[in-house]
């Protein structure tokens, strides 16, 4: 799927004005190989604890995006190269993390979208403690699933129906 979300926007200003399309807020950096990617919304809310993260990569993620509400913390990683490599051999189409990664290099070489608010050397707790498939809250918009995610170089936006491109 080739897309810039500009010109999403710009196709669908329609939607944007009846708020079925949001624009997330301008705070995640791009670490993975793959600079845009589109899929279908799974949702974790954890915080610390990357367990439920694995548990979902290793389901085929094919037209799907993982989005994970780490609650923002700058305090450990939630995704490192191995969660990556799992993800991408399981043909997810990307992660966005509201919280960190780490092997951010490793990532960088793996063909899968990867957003993060930032990096962080420490990896997470495992405790198996998080919830799924929950409406996510944060960059000012709700992040339910099934709902559509496309992320490029100029953002993250996130729409109730598949766009046409």
């Amino acid at each position: 799927m080739t897309f810039k979300t500009p010109d999403l926007l710009d196709e669908h200003e329609d939607k944007l004005a009846a708020g079925s399309v949001r624009v997330v807020a301008p705070m995640f950096r791009s670490y993975g190989g793959r600079r845009s990617f589109a899929g279908r919304i799974v949702t974790l809310k954890l915080f610390e604890d990357n367990s439920l993260v694995r548990e979902a990569l290793a389901e085929n993620g094919q037209g799907k995006v993982l989005v994970i509400d780490g609650g923002g913390s700058l305090r450990c990683a939630l995704v490192g190269d191995q969660l990556a490599l799992l993800a991408h051999k399981n043909a997810w189409e990307g992660i966005v993390v509201y919280g960190c990664i780490r092997d951010s290099d490793d990532i960088g070489g793996i063909d899968l979208g990867v957003f993060a608010l930032a990096t962080h050397p420490l990896k997470s707790i495992k405790k198996g403690v998080g919830e799924r498939n929950l409406a996510l809250s944060f960059g000012g918009v709700v992040f339910r699933p099934d709902d559509w995610l496309y992320a490029d170089a100029d953002g993250v936006i996130v729409s109730a129906a598949r766009l046409a491109v």
